[in-house]
């Protein structure tokens, strides 16, 4: 594949608007999980309790109303949905960066607020991981995919650390405040994508009957639910031993300078594994996919066993790498396997499935790190993380799964 094959996409319209309203989002939300860790951090006195309980307050809405942002997202244009998703989500994060600025946040306040971003984040989630093959040809979709990763790849490099410089120098909320901004930019850009109305067809029953019908969907499609049920266990672990107790820990060994650098490294590895993904072809899927989701479990190891900034920079590395390739394994499985009538419907079972134990996580890991320590917690979740990525790969469903030519209709089978 050549490189002008693999910047195709940028030749539609759609996509073009599209993947500058990423951009752009992408530039401050890279800045603002950093920011917001060490915020709540610091109202707290540091307890990564205090930091569950604010994650997990834009996690629980979020799963609670993702079917629904499913629904949404199948009824109505994908664009109109996230602007509306997008320019709740500006309000949220402005509100929560003054109440920082201002020295006035209190960690109720910040929960309150992350539950109304995540009331917006169920909405837009289904809706823009679903939009893809509207925007571009089905023989575009890892050419379109790896340029959107690319963008969020090369931001996410200096993100954290300029983060992180600027919750030392200046103060965590201008870092959020940044995100606000960029919410409302990402919204007005999509304005500029032009997708045609749905229109519902007669007899069509309600909400209830879509949930239904996606509901058979997802659980008759072996490989989609095999993967799902994995993530529930993997994003509990990953939610709970690296993003609560990962800054907290990096706090007391390498400081909030080198947990930037680590994140960076994730980024830098999404960046060369994303060029490495516009020019080769990506078969098998999901094989490929679990055996680079599973490098995860590295630096969550070495965080709790051996926490030196040069390891954890090499391990974020190799993780990142891996995280691109499911990624993109996953966006390619579903958007060429799933019927684009019922693809944010599968969406959003998905992500309910992916993200429900999220919360738990975010909420246990804290006291659990308390009581025997952080060592023993993280050592064990890293190891775990690696196993249950590869018992996952037991389903030949999982394992087998091929790619979808450009020439197959889109409402082929789910599963081999």
């Amino acid at each position: 594949m050549t490189w002008r094959e693999s910047l195709a996409p940028l030749r539609e319209r759609n996509f073009r608007f599209y993947f500058a309203s990423r951009f752009v989002n992408t530039a401050g939300n890279a800045m603002a999980s950093v920011a917001l860790a060490f915020a709540v951090l610091e109202i707290s006195d540091d307890d990564p309790a205090a930091l569950g309980y604010v994650l997990a307050a834009h996690t629980v809405p979020m799963v609670v109303l993702l079917l629904w942002g499913g629904v949404i997202a199948d009824r109505f244009p994908r664009n109109v949905v996230l602007q509306v998703s997008n320019l709740a989500s500006a309000f949220t994060q402005g509100a929560i960066a003054a109440l920082v600025i201002t020295g006035v946040a209190e960690i109720w306040m910040l929960v309150v607020l992350s539950v109304a971003h995540g009331t917006a984040s169920a909405l837009g989630f289904p809706a823009m991981a679903s939009i893809m093959p509207q925007l571009v040809p089905r023989s575009e979709l890892q050419q379109a995919n790896a340029l959107v990763s690319l963008a969020r790849s090369g931001l996410v490099i200096i993100g954290p650390t300029l983060s992180a410089l600027l919750v030392v120098g200046a103060g965590a909320g201008w870092a959020l405040a940044v995100d606000a901004a960029t919410w409302l930019v990402s919204a007005v850009l999509l304005g500029f994508v032009s997708l045609p109305a749905k229109e519902r067809p007669a007899g069509q029953e309600g909400t209830l009957r879509e949930l239904a019908d996606g509901w058979q969907y997802f659980r008759s499609t072996t490989w989609l639910w095999v993967v799902v049920l994995g993530f529930g266990v993997l994003n509990a672990i990953h939610s709970g031993a690296w993003m609560t107790l990962g800054p907290a820990r990096s706090k007391e060994t390498i400081g909030e300078q080198g947990w930037g650098l680590v994140l960076s490294a994730e980024a830098v590895g999404l960046l060369v594994m994303t060029l490495i993904l516009l020019r080769i072809p990506l078969q098998r899927p999901l094989l490929l996919g679990m055996l680079g989701v599973a490098t995860l479990g590295v630096p969550i190891f070495l965080l709790g066993a051996h926490p030196v900034l040069g390891w954890l920079i090499v391990a974020g590395f190799i993780a990142g790498a891996g995280t691109e390739v499911f990624g993109m394994g996953w966006n390619l499985a579903m958007q060429e396997h799933v019927p684009d009538e019922m693809l944010s419907r599968a969406y959003s079972y998905d992500a309910l499935g992916s993200f429900v134990a999220i919360p738990i996580g975010q909420i246990l890991f804290g006291p659990i790190a308390a009581v025997y320590g952080f060592t023993d917690v993280l050592v064990v979740s890293g190891v775990a993380y690696v196993v249950v990525s590869l018992l996952v790969l037991l389903s030949p469903a999982v394992r087998r799964l091929p790619r979808v030519t450009s020439t197959t209709s889109q409402s082929a089978p789910a599963a081999p």
